[in-house]
Formats: structure tokens, sequence, C-alpha cells
């Protein structure tokens, strides 16, 4: 029960995290344009790069280090000095090697460059890291709500034309900021005071820097499409592709939730010898994000194409052909995020991550390079499908001698039968009515129904589990 509730609690904080975004993006791509949202994609994927490096694989890395000390109070708080003095360090190099490149080599945007530099500071502060891997999700769902709901106010509130790109952007990173710095009262009872001497943080280097790869790699082809669009199409094709983008991974959130969830959990059975629990926590947490994955990959293409121009407006009619052809990486990632973050990790095959994140990265920019000059935005997002289904295969390839691909794939097709039915039906009401609220909660709504009584129909393991979860007790 801790398990779900810690994912109930960690998906609720990923959706706001996305949801925030949400509520602001049809009001700032209205307010600022695709232009000025495509400038913002531009230079926020720059800063991604550095505050990645600056970071370091501290998140993964110092996750799992808790969760493996986690009943040893002296080694836990040691674990969290260690890895935040050193984050504090790589944090400081990688800053002033962005500014460094910003006013070096920055001419255009070097204003927007320099406020996206906030990101940087928040990334050295985050301590997030040591409450996933005590498993304590609460703390930071509560306490970030607070501030992401204060962003809504400050941007409703000053960001009112085209010319309030620099406000923007600078809200987003100081309210970045200030949610991580509020994490730190939670620390007193936590942890206790070690002496410096006895941090040693360098000892955290190597085996942080083995998870830095992966990170970066990976982060290589999340942030590339909109690098080489900006580079090799207009900022308005970026600004609908990053706008489309941001409506995916929302509804992606919901579904990884799981892997921040999990990989503690994982980690410290790994840590007892229970290798039979990681095997068993595998199977059924594959088969719940199936479940959740392939509705919504479906129930999202069903309305792309009437929901982007009318919530996003028009001048963003083309994200929504865009967010049909980038929808399948909802069920791809959710996969490769239990076989990768969720098992590979936690068991420390990273050495294998590290591969199946590389083709990725590679196969990314291959199609990238074939495909964005012809077709745009809408190659970038062939490309991000195409290097995800590599990913996929390839962890899953690497697991072929330690988990059962039979058993993991046992109920695919009940979902994804159901899934294609829900997406038939749900599609053809939606060419045929106008989009509004009313009518997408009506498509919604819809689309639930017809999913849930076809996994009822077909008998799908998913039932039994939500039965048992929810009405075991009134059962008993």
């Amino acid at each position: 029960m801790k398990v779900i509730k810690n994912y109930l609690y960690n998906a609720s904080y990923q959706i706001m995290n996305m949801l925030i975004p949400l509520i602001t993006v049809p009001y700032i791509s209205r307010v600022l344009g695709a232009h000025q949202v495509g400038i913002n994609e531009y230079t926020n994927s720059w800063v991604t790069f550095f505050y990645l490096m600056g970071q370091m694989g501290m998140t993964l890395y110092g996750n799992r280090e808790v969760a493996y000390h986690r009943d040893d109070m002296y080694e836990r708080s040691r674990t969290f000095w260690g890895v935040e003095s050193l984050q504090f360090l790589t944090v400081s190099f990688a800053l002033i090697a962005y500014l460094i490149a910003v006013f070096a080599f920055s001419t255009t945007f070097k204003k927007y460059f320099l406020l996206q530099a906030l990101w940087i500071v928040a990334t050295g502060l985050d301590v997030s890291w040591y409450f996933m891997g005590l498993e304590n999700f609460r703390v930071t769902v509560i306490r970030n709500a607070v501030v992401r709901l204060a962003s809504v106010l400050l941007i409703f509130t000053f960001v009112k034309n085209i010319d309030d790109l620099g406000r923007y952007i600078f809200i987003l990173g100081i309210t970045q900021l200030i949610g991580n710095l509020t994490l730190w009262p939670y620390l007193r009872g936590n942890i206790i005071w070690v002496k410096i001497s006895n941090w040693q943080p360098f000892q955290h280097f190597y085996p942080a820097l083995l998870l830095f790869i992966p990170t970066i790699t990976t982060q290589v082809y999340l942030v590339l499409n909109r690098l080489m669009l900006g580079r090799m199409s207009t900022q308005a094709d970026l600004g609908n592709f990053g706008q489309s983008d941001k409506l995916v991974k929302f509804v992606l959130a919901i579904v990884t939730a799981t892997g921040t969830v999990m990989l503690p959990h994982v980690a410290n059975k790994f840590a007892k010898g229970d290798v039979q629990g990681v095997r068993d926590s595998l199977y059924s947490t594959f088969n719940f994000v199936s479940a959740v994955s392939i509705p919504m990959m479906f129930g999202l293409m069903s309305v792309s194409q009437a929901f982007a121009p009318w919530f996003l407006g028009k001048q963003f009619k083309p994200s929504g052909e865009i967010m049909f052809l980038e929808a399948p990486i909802v069920v791809l990632i959710a996969w490769s995020n239990v076989t990768g973050t969720q098992y590979l990790m936690p068991v420390n095959r990273v050495k294998e991550f590290t591969t199946s994140v590389t083709i990725g990265a590679v196969s990314n920019v291959i199609f990238n390079f074939m495909l964005i000059g012809s077709w745009g935005a809408n190659g970038a997002a062939i490309a991000t499908v195409g290097s995800e289904v590599l990913v996929t295969l390839a962890q899953l390839i690497m697991i072929r001698k330690t988990i059962s691909r039979r058993r993991l794939f046992r109920e695919q097709w009940k979902y994804i039968l159901c899934g294609f039915v829900m997406f038939v039906i749900v599609h053809r009401i939606s060419m045929t009515i106008k989009m509004s609220i009313a009518n997408l909660v009506l498509e919604v709504a819809i689309g639930a129904v017809i999913y849930i009584i076809g996994i009822i129909i077909t008998k799908a393991s998913i039932v039994e589990v939500a039965q048992n979860t929810f009405f075991k007790k009134k059962t008993d």
C-alpha cells in the first residue's frame, strides 16, 4: 500500500508539474505567439544541457544511495552531505561555463539566455532526491504545489503582451528556485550533522558520473529536436513542436510517475537480496503502465487535431498533427521507464541502460537530419518516436536472460484492442462535433467507458488488481 500511496503522491506531483504549464499554455500561446514561444524553447533547450552537466546524475544516484542506507541515520546523513556538496560544486562550475558561453557566443537572445540561468542555480539547491530515496513523496508534493500555483498567478498578472517574454522566462526560473528552497526546512529531523571531513564528496563522483552518462544521453534526444528545429526550421515551427510536446508530456507524466516511486523501492529490495521481489515488481508495474498508457495514447490521438487549434489558438493548428504523430511515445517511454529506470538502474546494470539510451540519442540525430529538412516539426516528432522504439527494443533484448518477455507482454493485446476500438469511436465523434470544454469531457468519458468495458470483457488482469486494491477492505 505504501508504494501505491507514493505513486498517487508522485503522480499528482507530476500531473501538477505538467498541469501548471497546461493551464498557462493557451494563454501564453495567444499572448506571446509562436515565434516568441519558439525563442523560449530554444534558449531553455541550451540551459538544460548545462544544468544537467551540473546535476551530473545526482538525482538518480542520490535517490538510490539514500534508499540503500535508509535504515542507518548516520550513513544516510553522510550520504546527503557528500552528494549535496558535490552537486553544489559541479553546478557552480556549470553555471560559470554557461555564463562564459553566453557572453562569448550569444548575440541575438543574450537577455533570454541570462534569465534562463536561474534554472542552473535552482539545480544546485535541489534536494528532492533525498526525500524520494526515503519514499517520502508527500513533502515534495505539498510544498511545491503552493509554489507552482503561485507561478500561475504571477504569469497571469505580469505577462500581458508579446514584449513580456523576459518576464515569463524569469517567473518560470524563479519559481523553480523557490520550490527547491522550500524543501530544505524538512531536512531538520531527517538528517544529522556530520563532520565536513567525513563528507568525502568525491567518493560519489565516479558512480554519479556513470549515472550522468545515461542521463545526459537521454536528454540529448529530448532536447535535440528543439535545437535542430531552431537551426533547420523556423522559430514558429519550433513553437508548434514545443507546445504539442508539452501536451504529450502531460499525458506521459501520469504514467512515468511510477519510475520515481519504484526506483528506491526496487533498490531497497535489491540491497536486501530480494531478487524475486524485484522481478515481481517489474511484471506488475509493466502491466499497470501498459493498462494506463495505451488508452492514453489512443485517446490523445483521437482528439489531437481538433483539440490543438481550439486549446492553443488558430496559429498553432499544426500542433494537432504533431501531437498525433508523437503520441506513441506515451507507450514507448512508459515501457522503457519500467525496464530501464525501474529495473536496470536500481539493480546497478547502468552500462546496459547507458547503451540503450545512447542508441536512442544517436538514432535521433540521424532521424532528425533525414526528416526535419523535408517535414519540419512533423519530422522531429517522427524522429522522436523512431528513437524511442529503438531504446525500448534494446532494453527488452538486454533483460531477456533475467526477465520473461512472454510474461511481460501476455496482456498487451487486450489493452491494444480495447484502446483501438476506443480510438475509432472517439475520433469519429471528435471530427463530428465542435470542440468545447463540455464536448471534450464527453469524449473523454465515452472513451473511458468503452475502454473499461473492453478490459472487463477481455478479462484483463488489471481489473482483478483494481478490485483487490480498492474493494478488498469492503469485502473483508
